[in-house]
């Protein structure tokens, strides 16, 4: 078989199964298989393939039949122009999350400063601004051992692991030194929307990250509380939250002291990110 025929006919199995970018998925899964860049596949979609790698493939269209998503059959994800590695353990980075990197950098241009990313995962976000900010420091924390072992990975391979330190730690833990920066994509589901969730998000990735408890503010109130305590004065805190909780976790910062400096909304104009100052 050529390329071109395995991609057209996984392509009509998604798409009877309703995924949207069946093509896509076919074409990235392919290059997968055969170890190329998904452009040098297209130019060559005439070229035949070994049986080996057809059901190679076969399998991985098989997984992804069942809503398993792309990211975790190929193992990595792009994030701000990088390769991130991704299990099971860790969500998978999202774009609407490229907004957060891209105003940080605005705000934080030509400064040094001392970032803590609470929630790491992957550590998409904490290495991403490592990258940008070249004579800056970050520790990464997370409840999870296995997110923490695929961090010090992407840290390694996009080589800011001199600057980024990975903790085992809760954010309600003991910290001995005040940071510039509190990021945080924090778990902010509701509970009893963990159902609702889209198939490929809900059987796949895990619900330690996504759990927000019955209000899905549980770890958000957490971060903000700790944050008071171990932010620098003018220290600022940069958080991630679902578009209808705008109002309650701008009255929570308000409360303990923060000035709400940016509102950002993400590419479905939902209300997704949320960046205050920390004042005296």
């Amino acid at each position: 078989m050529h390329i071109f025929e395995l991609i057209n006919s996984a392509s009509k199995k998604l798409k009877s199964k309703n995924i949207s970018s069946y093509r896509l998925d076919s074409e990235i899964l392919i290059s997968k298989v055969l170890g190329k860049k998904r452009e040098e596949i297209l130019i060559n979609d005439h070229q035949a393939v070994k049986q080996t790698e057809i059901e190679e493939f076969s399998n991985l269209i098989e997984r992804r039949l069942l809503k398993e998503p792309i990211a975790y059959i190929t193992g990595e994800k792009e994030f701000w122009s990088k390769s991130f590695e991704v299990n099971r353990s860790t969500l998978i980075p999202r774009p609407e999350t490229e907004l957060l990197i891209e105003k940080l950098i605005e705000i934080y241009k030509y400064k040094n400063i001392d970032i803590l990313d609470v929630g790491t995962g992957t550590g998409c976000i904490l290495i991403s601004l490592l990258s940008e900010f070249k004579n800056s420091f970050g520790v990464g924390i997370d409840i999870s051992k296995s997110a923490l072992k695929i961090a010090n990975q992407n840290a390694k391979k996009n080589e800011v692991i001199n600057r980024a330190k990975f903790i085992l730690k809760s954010i309600e833990s003991n910290y001995d030194k005040k940071f510039d920066l509190i990021v945080s994509n924090p778990p902010y589901v509701k509970r009893v929307d963990l159902k609702n969730l889209v198939e490929d998000v809900k059987n796949y990735e895990p619900k330690l990250a996504l759990d927000g408890g019955n209000d899905g503010l549980d770890v958000i109130k957490k971060v903000i509380y700790k944050s008071k305590e171990i932010l620098k004065v003018n220290g600022r805190l940069a958080l991630e939250i679902s578009g209808e909780q705008k109002y309650k976790v701008s009255e929570i910062l308000f409360k303990n002291n923060f000035r709400l400096e940016n509102i950002i909304k993400d590419y479905n104009r939902i209300y997704r990110i949320l960046i205050s100052k920390k004042l005296k």
